[in-house]
């Protein structure tokens, strides 16, 4: 929101003195609500109401990366064998893709590996050498979409 106040330079009451004042303090509390350090968290989401976790099938963003509106970060593997007993393990795959501008900063898995759900699997921040001693404002903003089976996945390339 922008607040625009005119000064008259030539009219010395308080009044004038008074909006003036007014304007400058919204303008500094803008500029400092701007430079706040923002760090945000990736916690598995629940996919599936009968998961309990997610394999790191891909990863496509390494720490210090900026990573734009629409950055693919990882391709999710959910085994759902243990809430369907089937011959063929029940097996979905899931693409998390985020919905705002952030860097990278730590990544708290590997590729292949098994997440439980709420786990903190990366942080992110608003700017690239932000101090990552705070604990995280809020969940990033991101999308999961269902995605097929691809050569790129870690299920099914284990040697």
């Amino acid at each position: 929101m922008f607040v625009h106040y005119a000064i008259n330079l030539r009219d010395d009451s308080s009044l004038s003195i008074a909006r003036f004042a007014a304007a400058y303090l919204l303008l500094d509390l803008s500029m400092e609500i701007r430079d706040l350090e923002m760090i945000y968290g990736f916690r598995l989401p629940t996919i599936n109401p009968h998961m309990s976790g997610a394999r790191i099938e891909c990863i496509y963003a390494e720490p210090g990366n900026a990573l734009k509106i629409g950055s693919k970060l990882f391709d999710l593997g959910v085994d759902l064998s243990s809430a369907f007993a089937q011959e063929c393990p029940p097996i979905s795959f899931f693409r998390v893709v985020l919905r705002e501008p952030v860097f990278l900063r730590k990544l708290n898995v590997a590729r292949g590996q098994l997440c439980e759900l709420g786990e903190l699997v990366a942080l992110f921040s608003n700017e690239a050498d932000e101090s990552l001693s705070a604990a995280p404002v809020r969940d990033i903003r991101l999308t999961v979409a269902g995605i097929i089976h691809h050569d790129g996945l870690w299920t099914g390339n284990v040697a």
